[in-house]
């Protein structure tokens, strides 16, 4: 199985390194020197990592055959994709790979069916899960602690706890204002 471990930005320097944005949770296995990765596009592909370092934050490859800014660059937004065992699970107990998380059913905690996991976002301060309602709309619900507050894999389902306006359009709505409008 494939999975997207990280995405190509810009060059860095003149000698053929890229900034990744790092999309695994464990970038030193799967992004370390001697890895042979798959791209898309397809055609810039595969890539074997000859070096990483992290430089100011953030993670620096270089490839082989990659020289120069030029080439470079022209790996700009390329996604690198790791093969693997489908069996394989994350070191971490509450972790989970994307496939892993694919197609479970979503209820509360109360048990109201909310839909079906259909991708997750990967964004920079946390993930998504992007859920298929029965009526065919989406919602979003941020993968984290307090709302996600159980993945049953046995029983294909996550548990969550939303609050008011998540998934429905009930939001409270608080007001420091004076209830009676008359100001005092």
């Amino acid at each position: 199985m494939q999975l997207v471990v990280a995405r190509i930005g810009r060059a860095h320097g003149i000698k053929g390194e890229v900034t990744v944005e790092v999309r695994t949770d464990e970038p030193e296995l799967r992004l370390a020197p001697g890895a042979v990765l798959s791209t898309d596009p397809a055609s810039t592909g595969p890539l074997t990592i000859e070096t990483g370092r992290v430089h100011s934050g953030r993670l620096l490859l270089r490839f082989e055959g990659v020289r120069d800014r030029n080439a470079a660059e022209a790996l700009r937004n390329t996604l690198l994709i790791a093969e693997v065992d489908p069996e394989e699970l994350p070191e971490e107990e509450d972790e989970y790979y994307d496939h892993q998380l694919m197609d479970l059913d979503v209820v509360t905690k109360d048990g109201e069916e909310v839909g079906r996991i259909t991708e997750i976002s990967h964004l920079p301060s946390q993930d998504l899960f992007i859920v298929e309602r029965p009526d065919g709309s989406e919602v979003m619900i941020p993968f984290v602690e307090s709302i996600v507050t159980e993945i049953d894999l046995e029983e294909q389902r996550a548990v969550i706890d939303p609050p008011p306006g998540l998934i429905d359009d009930r939001a409270e709505t608080v007001s420091s204002r004076d209830p009676d409008g008359d100001g005092s």
